[in-house]
């Protein structure tokens, strides 16, 4: 009787077949979802370059990193990363360089020397490493977000719906008009706070300080003492005054003769 071997192994599952690992596998990341997390080594970040950045990312303490990949097999067979080309399966490769503070790393699954399927991008800024969400992922959650704030309004806006079987459907907002002028009027306190604050100069505190400071820089530079002139002195102006009465004031006088008398007879001269 020949021998049989093992039964045939089980088909691999999905995420084994493209690259992803047993979930009771020792190098399962222990976060369902890394598009929340994000991981660093400060001893790596100032020597960062091209040429270690690969080994930087294949760090042990990376939950990014899967252990599985082909990267492992070459690293340990110390061959140069060319030959991952070879291979078929999960690896990693630099996809993109922008020095000194921006790379991108491409999860792949090569089938085939010329065909590889990517899985997921990770970028890596300033040391700090993310993965790159996918499309589904960012679709989600702003669908997650929009739907959120449509609950809360249609919430918000049933609390104001009233209803009476005589008068039916109505609504009431008489709380949110008294909340809006509580506002308004509080709005209109801090306005008359802020412009008394500005009106006032100074406050106590500040006064008193400056006192200080004057009466200090009074001590330091006191103001030196001129002396008055004396009382004999005159100014300028006085004098001139002064010269100006002191001038003897010169009296004309025109004398007037009587008409009795006659001027004495004018001399005149012989003709010889």
């Amino acid at each position: 009787m020949s021998k049989q071997g093992p039964p045939p192994a089980a088909p691999p599952s999905y995420l084994e077949a493209v690259g992803g690992v047993n979930p009771s596998s020792s190098f399962t990341p222990h976060h369902n979802n890394l598009l929340w997390i994000s991981w660093h080594d400060s001893a790596w970040i100032p020597i960062l370059n091209p040429t270690n950045v690969m080994d930087y990312f294949q760090s042990t303490t990376n939950p990014f990193y899967d252990r599985t990949c082909n990267n492992e097999i070459v690293k340990m067979q110390r061959l140069n990363m060319e030959h991952l080309s070879n291979l078929t399966g999960l690896e990693y490769m630099l996809l993109h360089v922008q020095e000194p503070i921006l790379y991108v790393i491409r999860k792949q699954h090569r089938h085939s020397a010329s065909a590889v399927t990517p899985l997921a991008d990770f970028y890596i800024i300033a040391g700090v490493v993310y993965q790159a969400p996918d499309l589904g992922s960012v679709i989600n959650s702003r669908i997650s977000t929009t739907v959120n704030h449509l609950q809360g309004a249609f919430d918000e806006a049933r609390t104001y719906s009233r209803y009476h079987p005589s008068k039916g459907y109505w609504w009431e907002f008489k709380e949110t008009e008294s909340k809006d002028l509580e506002d308004e009027n509080k709005k209109a306190q801090k306005k008359n706070l802020k412009e008394k604050a500005k009106e006032e100069s100074s406050s106590a505190f500040q006064r008193h300080r400056v006192n200080i400071l004057l009466a200090d820089l009074a001590k330091k530079f006191p103001l030196k003492s001129t002396p008055f002139p004396a009382s004999n002195t005159q100014l300028p102006e006085q004098r001139i005054s002064v010269e100006d009465n002191a001038k003897v004031e010169v009296k004309v006088e025109v004398k007037t003769e009587p008409l009795g008398h006659k001027p004495p007879p004018e001399k005149k001269p012989r003709l010889g």
